[in-house]
């Protein structure tokens, strides 16, 4: 979805992350809620700065950013190596494997399908997951598309871990202060875990984001709201291996601008991420191999 409302002066007041496109119902459901927070619940035009004014809120925020950080350290081993395997596999693509899977815009489906057949040759029970909801209340209707890997133990137990390749675009706001600014940029750039760690971050996103958007007298958008922030990942979903078999057009293309970029910008990110973090000295985690840079000939 790719949803975009420009105010005056250029401000993109709602952007939505790239995923599967909304259905026509789903499409028509957000735009009437767009129309009426402009119409009703827009913010005054007496308050356009974007800098840190008060204290209170300052504070608020440097005790959410202490949560986050708190979250982000929270991760089981078994998380922390499968995201160690998702952004090796994430360098190793070139934005010659990226194949047009469906008709339609892409919204990056290419990205997560070539991840999910990288991931499922390595060893693991990869698929992309689209989830779709209808409008309730003040919550619009949606869809979104993410990639999950089930995890099976020995005990026949299994847990399903989330990845999400443009985690913190779900949280961006107009108008940021600069201390909401430095939260966001905290999040991991591709979130890798358990859904219950990631059902930690949101309410604390979202108080950050009122509390960023209520220095500047603007009220949360729906489209940021915690209900509708979970319906992404909690609603309904289907499970899919290879989304070119599915669509069953054959058809391949690489001329995907918006797709080549944001593989960069992943790439980019992943990068600098690995530089900020220490090396670690441990020979005993229990990786999967990563086998990527042989495999695209297979694909």
């Amino acid at each position: 979805m790719d949803c975009r409302v420009i105010m005056a002066g250029g401000d993109v007041w709602m952007r939505g992350q790239i995923g599967g496109a909304l259905s026509n119902e789903s499409d028509y459901d957000l735009a009437l809620m767009v129309s009426d927070f402009l119409e009703n619940g827009s913010a005054g035009g007496d308050s356009w700065c974007s800098s840190d004014s008060d204290s209170a809120h300052l504070s608020d925020l440097a005790h959410l950013a202490e949560k986050i950080k708190f979250y982000k350290c929270s991760v089981a081993q078994y998380e922390s190596d499968l995201a160690s395997v998702v952004h090796s596999l994430i360098l190793s693509i070139s934005e010659n494997n990226l194949h047009l899977v469906k008709s339609g815009p892409c919204n990056a489906s290419c990205l997560k399908s070539t991840l999910v057949k990288l991931l499922r040759h390595s060893g693991y029970d990869a698929a992309v997951c689209s989830a779709r909801w209808h409008g309730s209340g003040k919550v619009p209707g949606g869809d979104h598309e993410y990639i999950d890997v089930v995890n099976h133990s020995d005990t026949e137990s299994s847990e399903r871990l989330i990845i999400d390749i443009d985690f913190r675009s779900h949280f961006e706001i107009a108008r940021a202060v600069q201390s909401y600014d430095r939260i966001l940029n905290s999040l991991p750039v591709v979130y890798v875990g358990s859904l219950t760690r990631l059902k930690q971050f949101l309410p604390v996103m979202v108080e950050a984001a009122r509390s960023s958007l209520k220095q500047n007298s603007m009220p949360l958008p729906p489209w940021r709201s915690l209900a509708y922030l979970q319906a992404k990942w909690q609603s309904p979903y289907q499970r899919h291996f290879n989304l070119d078999e599915q669509n069953g057009n054959g058809v391949f293309s690489f001329d995907h601008k918006q797709c080549s970029g944001h593989l960069k910008m992943l790439q980019s990110e992943i990068e600098a991420d690995r530089l900020l973090k220490p090396k670690s000295n441990d020979n005993n985690r229990r990786h999967k191999p990563v086998r990527s840079y042989s495999l695209f000939r297979n694909l």
